[in-house]
């Protein structure tokens, strides 16, 4: 998968712009506040159905405009397809290669991204939420059925969630509704924990080979899905060991006011050399870990889709050492990739296309 072309209008500090890629390495470069990374969350937007830094489209309105445009054209192995994405009032357009599309997950597993930005290499040290925020955005560009099955699981949490709290206060609740969203959650997390439990399986192929490669051979990176059942590929006997976990352990969670099993609280735990990476790994390690991770999703997306997703380094490399820049740059092979920096000099050599920015203006220049 190619992206050719990111089109904008009013989005960000974006007046207007049309911004061509190279099929290599295409270098964004300008100052703080330039606009970069506007153009790298403008491109995102059409692989996540939302922004990755706005909590709402409202805020990537220009100042003093009534709304936004933006497109991006790109090639896959089906040919040229065009994606559209317009906010004005309450108006929402979303159209692909010209046709109306009603739901942002008809959008969704069209055009796919990996993407790293600097805090994701904290990713290891986090808390397990940001973990399955990453498993999340990762499985639903592979599959996107995913993306609806997880929000029907969320669904069925808050309802549980809110007849727990009733429970917990002591007002009146009804047990045969609390049972059928007990049910309800069951059967979406059966689902959610295979999507999980495989995605990982493939996950770990890849990440291992990374982080062999990254550190000479020295260092051997395992992952592990935590989760509140015995392992199963069986969708039946996973769905009846969740229904069991959260009816044995009701009259707690009646206590608590809350749901205290489900894959809502799983995690993903990364070791290295058999170490637990959250607590014994140097910083250079965990960013070993991450960068391990962040190609490994991007081969996993071509293995179960048929080719490559567009990377976006959003003004990470210059967080990285020399040798874990080398490391990417120099082992680009069929990869896309779209950089941005501020400080652009050591990666010049490896540029395709080079964009300078200035105040959401986007100037190209080809050099290969």
């Amino acid at each position: 998968m190619i992206i050719k072309r990111f089109s904008a209008e009013s989005f960000r500090n974006i007046e207007k712009c049309n911004i061509e890629f190279s099929p290599g390495v295409n270098l964004i470069h300008g100052k703080n506040a330039e606009g970069k990374t506007n153009a790298v969350e403008g491109i995102y937007i059409f692989s996540r159905g939302k922004s990755f830094r706005a909590k709402e489209d409202r805020e990537l309105i220009s100042f003093g405009k009534e709304g936004f445009r933006i497109s991006v054209d790109y090639e896959n192995e089906d040919g040229i397809n065009t994606l559209e994405y317009s906010l004005f009032g309450r108006e929402r357009r979303r159209k692909k290669n010209g046709y109306k599309i009603s739901k942002v997950t008809e959008m969704i597993g069209s055009f796919k991204t990996v993407l790293f930005v600097p805090d994701d290499l904290w990713l290891v040290k986090m808390g397990p939420e940001e973990r399955r925020a990453f498993l999340n955005v990762a499985i639903s560009q592979c599959y996107p059925a995913y993306v609806k099955i997880y929000a029907d699981y969320k669904i069925s949490l808050e309802n549980r969630n809110a007849i727990l709290k009733k429970c917990s206060k002591g007002d009146y609740y009804d047990e045969r509704e609390l049972i059928c969203w007990s049910e309800s959650m069951a059967e979406y997390a059966a689902d959610i924990y295979l999507f999980r439990k495989n995605y990982i399986k493939k996950l770990e192929v890849y990440a291992k080979g990374f982080m062999k490669d990254i550190s000479d051979g020295r260092e051997e990176l395992s992952l592990f899905y935590k989760c509140d059942i015995e392992e199963s590929s069986d969708k039946e006997e996973v769905k009846q060991r969740y229904k069991a976990k959260l009816t044995e352990n009701l009259e707690r969670e009646k206590i608590v006011g809350q749901s205290l099993y489900g894959v809502h609280r799983d995690d993903l735990e990364v070791s290295i050399n058999g170490n637990a990476a959250r607590y014994f790994a140097s910083q250079g390690q965990q960013r070993s870990v991450v960068l391990a991770l962040k190609l490994a999703e991007g081969e996993v997306n071509r293995e179960i889709c048929g080719e490559y997703p567009v990377f976006l380094f959003d003004d990470v490399l210059s967080e990285l050492d020399e040798q874990r820049r080398k490391y990417i740059l120099e082992g680009i092979g069929e990869r896309q990739i779209i950089i941005t920096s501020c400080e652009p000099d050591g990666m010049m050599d490896f540029a395709d296309c080079v964009i300078e920015v200035k105040a959401g203006s986007y100037v190209s220049t080809y050099r290969k």
